[in-house]
């Protein structure tokens, strides 16, 4: 009877362990990024995967699948299990912008995502080559309502590209844009003076700031970033309002169980407080948000969605 009684109790242990289990796991997860290794936004997944894997106690596996400007990757995590899982580290062009660069995208992010929380937003800064005379955003309007200036971009339908377009419309200048296939190309020929200007993200930018042949102009969050903390931002030069940055967030599949999507929002917010992480993450240009809440994601993907739409089609940005 005893040796019954035991084996009866260590069977109840084990039927109360299973769900525990199921919940740290053996099984890795996958954190998605939608874009090429080496970047910006690679290097914050990795980070971050290392740490949201120490508070999970679980591993954390970056893989990028990159193309179709974070599509591809997006729709990897719409279509994978809903078991929290598969994580997308997305960005403003899968998670609101592509939708309208893209008539044939396959999914729809306020449908096929669950919000977990954003993250932040990483600024574009507005840079000029250096014999542009203009030291100030209200002096580069006044030129581009005098003379032809062209600002560069790393595509059609990037964010440096809408963050130009907006320029445009809210300063009423027709400056015109000259696409390249990367940021690299046109950063180079901002340095040797092919194009006028560029809104690229602070940290490229900042080794040729540094070398003096190209000069910023503006930071286009509304806020200053704590990179160039001595630089305005362009809603404080006569553009109120003006903020064309890089939001980035996790989103898992839809129909991922509440337990599974708050064990994860949870940790990460645990992450993402932590003093070094934050000091990382300043580090690259990133203003934390200042809301780590599903709540938080899904009324800034539906404002994105909707502030660039209207830019994308007064503009007629068509993406590569």
């Amino acid at each position: 009877m005893t040796h019954r009684r035991t084996l009866l109790t260590a069977a109840a242990l084990g039927a109360l362990a299973r769900p525990a289990l199921a919940q740290t796991g053996a099984r890795p997860v996958t954190l998605v990024v939608p874009f090429s290794p080496g970047g910006p936004t690679d290097l914050i997944a990795r980070r971050l995967a290392a740490s949201l894997g120490e508070g999970l106690g679980q591993t954390v596996v970056v893989e990028n699948r990159a193309g179709a400007g974070g599509n591809i990757g997006a729709e990897f995590v719409a279509r994978s299990a809903p078991d929290g899982h598969t994580i997308l580290f997305g960005t403003s062009g899968p998670l609101a912008i592509n939708r309208m660069l893209y008539p044939g995208q396959s999914y729809d992010p306020a449908r096929d995502f669950t919000p977990v929380a954003p993250l932040g937003r990483i600024p574009n800064v507005l840079a000029v080559n250096g014999s542009v005379p203009a030291t100030n955003v209200q002096e580069l309007i006044a030129l581009a309502k005098r003379e032809r200036l062209t600002f560069g971009s790393s595509g059609n339908g990037a964010s440096s590209h809408l963050a130009g377009a907006l320029f445009n419309a809210m300063a009423g200048t027709s400056i015109e844009h000259i696409p390249y296939r990367g940021t690299g190309p046109a950063l180079n020929d901002l340095v040797a003076g092919h194009v006028a200007m560029v809104f690229t993200d602070v940290l490229t930018a900042l080794p040729h700031l540094q070398g003096g042949r190209v000069r910023a102009l503006g930071i286009t969050t509304a806020e200053r970033s704590t990179v160039l903390p001595d630089l305005p931002t362009v809603a404080e030069q006569g553009l109120p309002g003006y903020d064309a940055s890089v939001f980035f967030g996790l989103v898992l599949a839809a129909g991922t169980p509440e337990p599974a999507r708050e064990r994860l929002r949870g940790t990460f917010a645990t992450v993402v407080a932590g003093a070094e992480m934050r000091r990382f993450l300043e580090s690259q240009g990133m203003q934390v948000a200042p809301e780590l809440t599903p709540g938080a994601l899904t009324a800034l993907m539906a404002t994105e969605t909707e502030r660039w739409a209207r830019v994308i089609r007064e503009a007629k940005v068509k993406a590569d």
